[in-house]
């Protein structure tokens, strides 16, 4: 999945290992979410939206197919 990650974490002038201990994660799993190899649980997207006070939808980006789509 596309995200906003890496953009905002720099913005805010912190290093993927600062980032991950204020998650409590490891440095490993933000840097997989930040190269869209790792889609992060919900509950960690939901604290990675909070961190940035931005709604969810403002950092990750879903490309949606419509797998239900009639042909």
């Amino acid at each position: 999945m596309k995200n906003r990650v890496e953009t905002l974490r720099k913005e805010m002038g912190l290093n993927q290992e600062d980032f991950a201990k204020l998650l409590r994660v490891s440095r490993q799993t933000i840097s997989s979410i930040e190269r869209g190899k790792y889609n992060p649980s919900l509950d960690l997207a939901f604290e990675i939206s909070d961190f940035f006070r931005k709604p969810i939808e403002e950092i990750f980006i879903h490309e949606r197919i419509d797998k239900y789509e009639k042909k």
